[in-house]
């Protein structure tokens, strides 16, 4: 008997590139059956008319502050995750870790999780872990070396690889970055990095990474390539990238499907210049937080809040949403979400990223055929990340799957309500268990941390 078995559903065959009508049969957190599948279960789902794809993969998301006072009401970001299809996400991205890796760890295992969680060891978060807090200083020798030392007690906890800020540290050059990915001896390691100036300095910032990783050996995974190089620089960028895969490294990227980044307000993304060099004004800032929630700043507002309110979410309008949909067509790119929320408030790409794309621009606008943007989901970052148990619906792969469907998928976030949910999701099931029921969590704890298996 299976555990949970579905059927008359459209299930995505990557290797034929179409969908097939057919039943699956799961037992015990695993696909048994893909097919007739005649045994009987305990929990069957019709699903005619439906789309029955691997779980979304996030490869870029940032994840709570976890507290053990709260235990599951800690999690925020990850309830937007799984709602939106996502069943395994990374943590520790952009340079940054919201609290140590030991601690993260600890609490998922505790507690379990809304989805299943990676995570790299982020460089800003070790500089600040070593009294390197001045991010545009270089750190020092013996910094750098306590940082090494935590560097290689994390990936022997499982870290995917290190992500690097640059654009958070302008301080940092390429010494300290390759000092940190030299100490590995074991070249199975995956490199993120977010860039360290955008728009004009795009195409200077993607060729860094690029020597980042020809230099260490290691493979690159160049964050959120829209918020990056699409001010007129996409065209460009995309060729780059591909020039060096072509060359034999190791380079892919991720997107996210909006014209608008989000960070934190006191960040170096809006140190003096950043207008100009976006060709926009003050108003192009929207605040999402207390107590200014809402408001379009002005130059007065702009500053102000910089000094007193450093750590507020904001979101800048200042991408071209033409060369973002550029960067999501492209072979080497991936959906992610980039998602951040602190009490449910943010950029709505934390609750909406994955629907979008399926809803807007597979079926709206049709950018990108369903399949094409179902691998840029599933596959790809399952292989990216070495995860070689997910991303596929085949037999003896992990029961990680969306149902959904595809003719009323699409995003309901804003920016005024960015975690609403999306529609048109039946079912999220994670590890063989449902997750998600008609758009709503039925078990939020069926997650777990994954050890990398690169």
């Amino acid at each position: 008997m299976y555990d949970l078995k579905i059927i008359n559903g459209t299930v995505l065959n990557f290797e034929t590139n179409k969908g097939e009508n057919c039943n699956i049969g799961i037992k015990e957190g695993v696909i048994s059956c893909i097919g007739a599948c005649p045994e009987s279960a305990k929990k069957e789902i019709d699903a005619e008319g439906k789309i029955v794809s691997p779980g979304f993969i996030d490869i870029h998301m940032h994840e709570e502050v976890l507290d053990y006072a709260k235990a599951h009401d800690s999690y925020d970001i990850s309830n937007s995750m799984v709602l939106m299809g996502v069943t395994t996400c990374v943590a520790g991205n952009c340079g940054n870790n919201r609290q140590s890796l030991e601690d993260f760890i600890g609490f998922i295992q505790k507690y379990g999780a809304p989805v299943n969680y990676l995570s790299f060891i982020g460089h800003n978060y070790l500089r600040n872990e070593v009294g390197s807090a001045d991010r545009y200083k270089k750190s020092s020798k013996p910094q750098i070396s306590q940082m090494q030392k935590i560097v290689i007690d994390s990936l022997s906890r499982g870290a995917v690889g290190i992500s690097f800020g640059l654009e958070y540290s302008p301080g940092v050059d390429l010494e300290e970055v390759l000092s940190l990915c030299n100490v590995v001896e074991d070249k199975n390691l995956l490199l993120s990095a977010h860039y360290r100036k955008d728009a004009k300095h795009a195409i200077d910032s993607l060729n860094e990474l690029v020597d980042i990783s020809k230099l260490s050996g290691f493979p690159m995974q160049i964050s959120h390539l829209g918020s990056c190089s699409a001010y007129g620089q996409m065209k460009e960028a995309l060729e780059l990238i591909q020039n060096a895969i072509t060359q034999g490294h190791d380079i892919s990227a991720d997107c996210y499907p909006y014209d608008a980044f989000s960070t934190y307000i006191g960040s170096a993304v809006f140190d003096e210049g950043c207008f100009e060099l976006w060709n926009k004004s003050y108003d192009s800032i929207l605040l999402t937080e207390a107590p200014y929630k809402g408001i379009r700043c002005n130059q007065e507002l702009f500053y102000k809040v910089r000094e007193e309110h450093p750590n507020l979410l904001a979101v800048a309008f200042v991408m071209n949403e033409n060369e973002v949909v550029e960067a999501l067509k492209s072979p080497f790119v991936m959906v992610a979400s980039d998602g951040l929320f602190r009490d449910g408030q943010g950029h709505p790409r934390a609750a909406g990223s994955f629907p979008r794309v399926l809803g807007k621009l597979v079926r709206e606008d049709q950018e990108l055929s369903l399949i094409a943007a179902i691998k840029k989901m599933t596959i790809m970052p399952a292989k990216r990340l070495g995860l070689n148990s997910k991303g596929v619906i085949k037999e003896g792969y992990d029961a990680d799957i969306v149902i959904f469907d595809p003719l009323t998928i699409i995003d309901t976030a804003t920016y005024e309500a960015p975690k609403n949910t999306p529609i048109g999701i039946d079912y999220v099931i994670i590890n063989g268990t449902i997750a998600v029921e008609n758009n709503s969590i039925v078990n939020g704890t069926i997650g777990m941390y994954i050890p990398s298996r690169l």
